[in-house]
């Protein structure tokens, strides 16, 4: 792990297929965030690289940055099916940032999947290299996201499984 980028890993008790699903759908990315800035999402649940969906957005929620709601659009970056997912971020600041949120997924013989979560702003643009503002997101938060994500996916399969 470099000064620019944050990985946090947890074993899910869920197969991979299971976790994928939720990150593939952008209501999934809602549901699961930590941070309470991703108040809603618009779109249909993505299936390569290059798709993408809308996320209302609240940022008085970290009160780091007063830019109150507004939207972003989510562009898939990475997408190997039940193994990896990433995404960069089109918003309202210009030059654009380029940071990349993701997920990689190793499934376990055990039915469980070590999820790893990153956040790498190794390639932003200077000028955001320069406001010396990374991360936004904490080690913390992602590994809060990565609990709600392990919540959220055993109570999808318990409601399935009823």
């Amino acid at each position: 792990m470099t000064t620019e980028r944050i990985e946090v890993q947890r074993t899910i008790s869920a197969p991979a297929a299971a976790i994928f699903g939720l990150l593939c759908d952008p209501q999934g990315h809602v549901s699961i965030d930590s941070s309470g800035m991703l108040i809603d999402a618009t779109g249909d649940p993505v299936q390569a690289a290059g798709d993408g969906f809308v996320v209302h957005m609240d940022r008085e929620a970290l009160d780091d940055y007063p830019m109150g709601e507004y939207d972003v659009t989510v562009t898939i970056k990475d997408f190997e099916q039940d193994r990896e997912i990433s995404w960069t971020i089109l918003g309202q600041i210009r030059p654009q940032i380029g940071h990349v949120y993701g997920y990689r997924l190793e499934p376990g013989d055990d039915g469980a999947t070590v999820v790893t979560s990153y956040y790498d702003w190794s390639e932003i643009d200077p000028v955001w290299r320069e406001a010396n503002i990374f991360p936004v997101i904490s080690e913390g938060a992602l590994r809060a996201t990565l609990g709600i994500l392990a919540r959220t996916v055993k109570r999808a399969q318990a409601a399935a499984d009823s």
